[in-house]
């Protein structure tokens, strides 16, 4: 291990190489250097589900068992279950059905609703719960209703079956988004998640804000930052979420702290050797080629890292608790990883000595999911899908074109597959939970179960009730529960309205360190007002012996404008570790708020239509520029690799002549930039309108160290209408030569 991982003790490094060595077993085919033989020439056809479960190798102890596949299933993005254990699968079932993506924005997608019968771990009954619509992205079970959002949309639906039959037959607007203009983002580069987390807010990717629901609507509350992200968004025991971005190549970020408090990341979270990847198979289908491949033509790095999710079960043994399992359908793997908590700093490090926990041989296995169950198993949500880049990177010219043709991976539509991971000696639990009948003296008691799946889903449904007949059996789970219980019964009682502040001052109390800083996190929702009593028993913990809950106590009152607040915060930064992560990240978000307040000077000195434009273009840029580009324009930082796209702060091309720009937006760019290779193609964006390109340039023109004039939406018209023939991608070599 490099020394460049930082934070990892010696007695974590040694722990974690014990662990390693008593569980990576040879079962995989080596030569005599011990390495993998890989399977250079595997089947490039789509295969049966029994014969596709052969070629997926999973590490000792465990093994995977089939739940559902096609004609059950087609095409599975995403999967959650109800609270009487009825899974429901949302299904693209337009999504690059060939080479060009035909009708894929057809409103021709479904959402399932599976049931196993007779408990025997295998869905026998189906039904489509909702059909027409328009690749749904965002499931979220609440009692009897379900929330869905679509693509290119912020609109958020409750449907429901009030007749019994399995199907929808209610519809109901949740949330509306309050933009006036369709969401042109490509898809892969749209909000994901819908997870309801541990403080009861509803969290998504991409989009500043996160949402809480009342009963009947969901309520936006905006941040102060977008989260990052993009398909997959996972949650542990104590309400950390984790992101990752395909685009920006970077398997899990913005983890650190709550995404409420601004956009975190510390380098060496994770390096270059957890961004390697170990296929067992050659990856002639990645975007980019060479540049993504060893010389034995596996992928060398994450390049599609999505559907992470934190195992939180009890049927698989104990040491997976609390890691994150990341996929890379690219590379047909699943990563474990173990997740270092060093005084409150965050790591990730690869469970195995260049292995992976999940890898397969089969071309078409791509695993873009995965949950843990109500069973107490982790469930694999396989696509099962021969392409898996969107239409923006398969055009002709690309590079993957000629390799998805070639191969006939266009071919494998209309399938997929959910598996189930399963212990070699522990059987799942075969027990069916009743919730939506279950009593609410019977979800306090769940509280307490050992699988998360359990808590979480008795909390959400006490907190949806509101049935204030169990306070007292919520306090008294408060104050002699086991922590974990604790802590849920703490944030159930603070979601139903019924936390007093007396309790929440026994709670600041508590011997847990844990129990303690969930208590902090609560009082945020107290000092709205500026209480002086609350910030006076805050005040109490700026000398606390857990970091965490030192830590927490600052984002508590990062947005607090009292000068109480200010001198804690004040106090924290000065007497603990300037390297701690509690100084890291409130110079973080001093030296964001000093940017913000040059630009904002900086947009008084224009004309009121430059303004408007700039501001505009900040909104398009951090929900789609960002990803790829960083929000701060110096590019991603993706674990040591290559940057996946070019810096565009204080960039010379940038400030040069605009139009070189305007062509770039409007028909995207591929090949070298200045000499240097990126692997993806910058997208053509020229379906949206002349105002909107002349946004996100006039801000990316003016911020981020760049000091040119803001582009005019006319300026993009004339181009627009000089290159109006062109439908191929734009390279650097023709710009520099173009007039």
């Amino acid at each position: 291990m490099k020394k460049k991982t930082l934070w990892l003790t010696g007695v974590v490094c040694l722990s974690l190489s014990v662990y390693t060595c008593s569980v990576s077993k040879k079962t995989l085919p080596r030569d005599v250097s011990g390495r993998i033989i890989l399977d250079t020439t595997p089947n490039r056809g789509p295969l049966s589900p029994q014969e596709a479960i052969k070629t997926i190798h999973v590490q000792p102890g465990y093994h995977l068992e089939l739940v559902a596949s096609e004609p059950m299933v087609q095409e599975p993005v995403a999967i959650a279950w109800d609270g009487n254990a009825r899974l429901y699968v949302a299904e693209l079932n337009t999504y690059m059905q060939d080479v060009d993506g035909t009708n894929e924005n057809k409103p021709w997608s479904r959402i399932k609703r599976l049931e196993d019968t007779n408990g025997d771990g295998k869905m026998d009954k189906a039904t489509v719960f909702i059909d027409s619509l328009l690749l749904p992205r965002m499931i979220l079970p609440l009692d009897n209703r379900l929330l869905v959002s679509e693509t290119y949309s912020a609109d958020i639906y409750s449907y429901d079956d009030t007749n019994g039959d399995g199907k929808a037959d209610t519809k109901k607007l949740v949330y509306k988004d309050p933009a006036t203009q369709p969401d042109t983002r490509n898809l892969e580069h749209q909000r994901s998640g819908l997870v309801w987390n541990l403080d009861n807010r509803i969290y998504i990717t991409v989009d500043p804000l996160r949402y809480k629901f009342n009963g009947t609507q969901l309520i936006a509350e905006k941040m102060n930052e977008g989260p990052g992200g993009q398909w997959g968004l996972a949650n542990d025991n104590y309400g950390r979420l984790y992101f990752s971005s395909a685009g920006g190549e970077t398997p899990a970020l913005n983890f650190q702290q709550n995404p409420s408090y601004g956009y975190f990341n510390l380098d060496n979270q994770i390096n270059d050797e957890f961004q390697a990847v170990w296929p067992i198979i050659t990856t002639p289908d990645v975007q980019g080629g060479a540049p993504r491949l060893r010389p034995d033509s596996t992928l060398n790095h994450f390049t599609a890292c999505t559907g992470q999710s934190i195992y939180r079960g009890d049927k698989l043994p104990a040491d997976l608790q609390g890691d994150l399992l990341i996929c890379e359908p690219v590379g047909r793997l699943i990563r474990r990883a173990k997740v270092i908590n060093n005084q409150g700093k965050i790591s990730l490090v690869n469970a195995y000595n260049k292995e992976e926990f999940i890898a397969s041989t089969d071309m078409n296995f791509r695993p873009v999911n995965t949950v843990t169950g109500p069973d107490g198993c982790l469930y694999i949500v396989d696509m099962y899908h021969g392409i898996i880049q969107e239409g923006n990177w398969t055009q002709e010219g690309s590079y993957l074109r000629p390799q998805i043709v070639s191969k006939g991976l266009d071919k494998n539509i209309n399938r997929g597959r959910i598996y189930r991971l399963v212990a070699d000696n522990v059987k799942p639990s075969k027990v069916r939970p009743q919730l939506l009948k279950a009593s609410s003296a019977e979800l306090v008691g769940y509280l307490s179960h050992p699988n998360g799946w359990w808590r979480d889903n008795a909390q959400k449904f006490l907190v949806l009730r509101k049935d204030k007949s169990v306070v007292p059996a919520l306090w008294a789970l408060a104050q002699k529960g086991q922590p974990l219980a604790r802590i849920h019964a703490l944030w159930t009682l603070q979601g139903m309205d019924a936390l007093t502040k007396p309790q929440l001052f026994d709670a600041l109390k508590d011997a847990d360190a844990k129990v303690r800083k969930t208590a902090v996190w609560i009082a945020e929702d107290f000092i709205q007002n500026d209480d002086a009593d609350v910030l006076n028993r805050l005040d109490v913990l700026r000398n606390d012996t857990d970091p965490e809950v030192r830590f927490q106590l600052a984002l508590t009152l990062r947005f607090n404008k009292t000068q109480k607040a200010k001198d804690i915060i004040n106090y924290l930064v000065s007497n603990y570790d300037s390297n701690s992560i509690l100084a890291l990240s409130q110079k973080r978000y001093e030296n964001m708020l000093a940017e913000r307040e040059a630009s904002r000077l900086k947009a008084l000195a224009m004309q009121e239509e430059d303004r408007k434009l700039v501001n505009d273009g900040a909104t398009i840029f951090k929900q789609l520029c960002a990803t790829c580009h960083g929000a701060d324009g110096k590019g991603i930082n993706n674990g040591g690799k290559d940057m996946p796209a070019p810096p565009l702060a204080n960039n010379s091309d940038v400030n040069g002549n605009p139009e070189k720009l305007i062509k770039i937006l409007l028909h995207g760019l591929k090949g070298p930039v200045n000499g240097k290779t990126y692997p993806d193609v910058m997208p053509a964006l020229g379906f949206n309108d002349d105002r909107y390109i002349a946004s996100v340039l006039s801000y990316v023109r003016t911020n981020m160290g760049n000091s040119a004039k803001t582009v005019r939406p006319e300026w993009v018209k004339r181009v627009r209408e000089q290159n109006a023939g062109r439908t191929t991608n734009w390279t650097m070599e023709e710009l520099n030569k173009a007039k």
